[in-house]
């Protein structure tokens, strides 16, 4: 009997997941097929300002590319305008900075240097001075590795006026990430391609799948819109008690989740549960320029997004190789066989899941990036790269979880509950955030 119940429960999971996985895949045929036909979207007489914050450190690959998005926003100019966030003043990215600054003279553009400390997070520490002489109430934080198209500003704005299903207001507008990878021989490392198939296909899909759903708050600091007043009020006290952690009660605003490793899922969640409002994806795509990643950098990168789930959300982060479709496609597969007497074949199951992942998968590349494979050796690469993130993801979970530090930009943190983190050991003198050369935060909300 305990058989045929295991069996049961574990085909009515996969079923529930195969389900979330097509909620994922017609909303990125729904919201982002047909977004390059889009018209330009129709602005208001006075529309709202937006202060454009970019968190800089160091030369990310596509760096001049990537800022000069912001510059040429269809939006009035005297309605926003950019800061650049730099720590330090001998940074090289200052000059890829001014160099854009003098191109377009038209536009509000400047460069807010230094960092004011409120917490271990240095992304948070190197926005604050931003985020507080910002212009107008509207913040749009954009890290550095990211481009967008002329009309993301005009309709990001317009979301915020969009209908939810909860009938709360919008604090929130995001934008599904996808991986691109500039044309560069420097960049083709396997592993950068192995992070290319991930980006554009699981996670995006879970990423579109979850916030449909909108059961919690599922965030990504790629590039994120809300209301300064809205986060001058957030404290971080009412988040869900896994991740709660002791906190000042007079601590509000940015500085309220520099001590997190993960600033961009607790401000989803801070203005989620703490001020009862929704978010909202707009009809635009976070660009991500992609930089040489080895196959080792990309299994280290995978694991630390774990390690900083398991201090956050223990219970998701062990129960997760059960959404993945090899694990989670080979449980089924024998439990299909069980039920079927045998008339089924493991080897047949396993065939037909991975086939369906598989195009299903392909289809959301294909419409985030826009485009279609242009050449049979491109798509074989894509492919390959993608089967073996599938073959690599348990293998990596496995060694995450057994271990709780994690290496941030030189240093090394142990992760603790709720989120926070420790520094125990100083290996360097550079004290920044993320992957190289940016202020890329350390979790992806995929989980």
């Amino acid at each position: 009997m305990w058989q045929l119940v295991l069996a049961y429960f574990i085909f009515s999971w996969y079923i529930i997941l195969i389900s979330i996985g097509l909620i994922g895949w017609y909303g990125a045929r729904k919201r982002y097929n047909l977004r390059t036909n889009t018209p330009p979207i129709s602005l208001p007489k006075d529309p709202e300002g937006v202060s454009i914050l970019r968190p800089l450190r160091g030369l990310d690959t596509n760096m001049y590319e990537n800022l000069e998005t912001s510059f040429i926003q269809n939006y009035p100019t005297s309605k926003f305008e950019i800061i650049f966030a730099v720590a330090d003043d001998s940074d090289p990215c200052l000059a890829v900075v001014r160099s854009l600054i003098e191109k377009y003279p038209h536009v509000n553009a400047r460069i807010s240097l230094g960092e004011h400390v409120v917490g271990v997070n240095p992304k948070i520490n190197n926005l604050m001075d931003a985020y507080r002489t910002a212009k107008f109430d509207i913040v749009w934080v954009i890290d550095s590795n990211v481009s967008v198209v002329p009309d993301t500003l005009a309709r990001s704005v317009a979301s915020f006026s969009a209908p939810t299903w909860s009938g709360a207001r919008v604090g929130l507008v995001h934008h599904v990430p996808y991986a691109i990878i500039p044309d560069d021989a420097s960049n083709n490392a396997f592993g950068t391609h192995l992070e290319r198939a991930f980006l554009n296909t699981n996670h995006a899909k879970m990423y579109i799948a979850l916030n449909a759903l909108a059961i919690d708050s599922c965030v990504m600091g790629k590039s994120n819109l809300f209301r300064r007043s809205d986060i001058d009020r957030i404290n971080a006290s009412r988040l869900p008690l896994a991740q709660q952690v002791s906190l000042p009660s007079d601590v509000r605003g940015l500085a309220a989740v520099a001590k997190f490793a993960a600033e961009d899922a607790e401000i989803g969640m801070a203005v989620w549960h703490e001020l009862g409002l929704a978010h909202v994806l707009s009809a635009d795509v976070a660009a991500n320029a992609l930089g040489s990643m080895s196959l080792h950098a990309y299994a280290s990168r995978r694991a630390r997004w774990i390690r900083v789930r398991k201090g956050t959300v223990i219970a998701a982060t062990l129960l997760e190789p059960l959404t993945e479709s090899l694990v989670a496609g080979t449980l089924a597969a024998f439990a299909l066989r069980y039920l079927t007497a045998g008339a089924v074949s493991v080897w047949m199951a396993l065939l037909v899941n991975s086939l369906v992942f598989l195009v299903i998968d392909l289809d959301v590349r294909r419409v985030l990036t826009g485009r279609r494979f242009e050449s049979w050796s491109e798509a074989g690469l894509f492919v390959m790269a993608y089967m073996a993130r599938e073959l690599l993801a348990f293998p990596i979970w496995v060694y995450a979880v057994c271990g709780s530090e994690i290496d941030w930009r030189g240093e090394r943190y142990t992760m603790l509950r709720g989120g926070e983190v420790r520094k125990v050991q100083r290996r360097g003198r550079e004290p920044a955030l993320g992957g190289r050369g940016s202020y890329e935060p350390l979790l992806s909300s995929e989980s």
